[in-house]
């Protein structure tokens, strides 16, 4: 029985079977490091993602992400710390999801920007507009977030969109923005920003090459659904 016992411990399933075979709460203790005087840290792990899931049709990681700093601390178990500690790592996979794009990329299909993005803006419960800026042979050159909100013509507005790609010295830029409901199918107001946009753009000499929208692990690229 008490080989059984150790073998349920985090740092032994690791020791003893690899990274692999452990599961999410495991991982979860591992990072917590330690427990509360009433759950041991294994317990505080496994109630903390059972906490982290309200609904069906995300995994409790999903929902875990969706926490912010304040509603994480609010947990029972996890304090500043803890969550200081959740938070760190759950940035730091975006970064690392990011950093395989970022050396030189060349953005010549959508996939490539929504795949960027996708873990940065899925979650997000507002709207967030980002302009990408592009060289002349399509390599990322960096992004600007111009706007966190309700998207509108008012808010986003093609002099800061375009006073950025010119700071940048953009040859293109594409911009990208999220739908907090996971749905990435383009609104009316969408539409009528992509052709301020693209307009402006012709004026300026730096086209507007697409707008993508990011919805929960999908996307829609309106060059591609013919818009642009």
């Amino acid at each position: 029985m008490q080989q059984h016992m150790m073998e349920d411990m985090p740092y032994e399933k690791f020791q003893r079977y690899g990274i692999e075979k452990l599961t999410d709460s495991d991982l979860l203790a591992i990072l917590l490091r330690t427990g509360t005087k009433d759950m041991n840290v294994k317990e505080l792990a496994q109630y903390l993602l059972n906490q982290a899931k309200t609904g069906m049709e995300k995994t409790s990681l999903l929902y875990l992400n969706d926490l912010s700093y304040e509603q994480l601390q609010q947990i029972k178990g996890i304090g500043r710390i803890k969550a200081m500690q959740i938070q760190a790592v759950l940035e730091l996979s975006k970064r690392m999801v990011q950093e395989r794009y970022q050396q030189g990329i060349k953005v010549d299909k959508p996939h490539i920007l929504a795949d960027y993005f996708m873990e940065e803006l899925r979650h997000k419960k507002n709207e967030c507009f980002i302009v990408v800026f592009l060289s002349a042979k399509c390599k990322l050159l960096g992004h600007d977030v111009i706007s966190k909100g309700s998207l509108t013509a008012s808010i986003v507005h093609p002099r800061e969109v375009y006073k950025s790609a010119i700071q940048k010295s953009a040859h293109s830029i594409i911009v990208l923005h999220n739908h907090p409901s996971g749905d990435p199918t383009p609104s009316k107001e969408d539409l009528q920003i992509t052709l301020r946009l693209k307009s402006a753009g012709e004026v300026v000499g730096i086209p507007l090459l697409d707008h993508i929208i990011i919805g929960d692990g999908i996307y829609k690229s309106l060059k591609e659904e013919s818009y642009l």
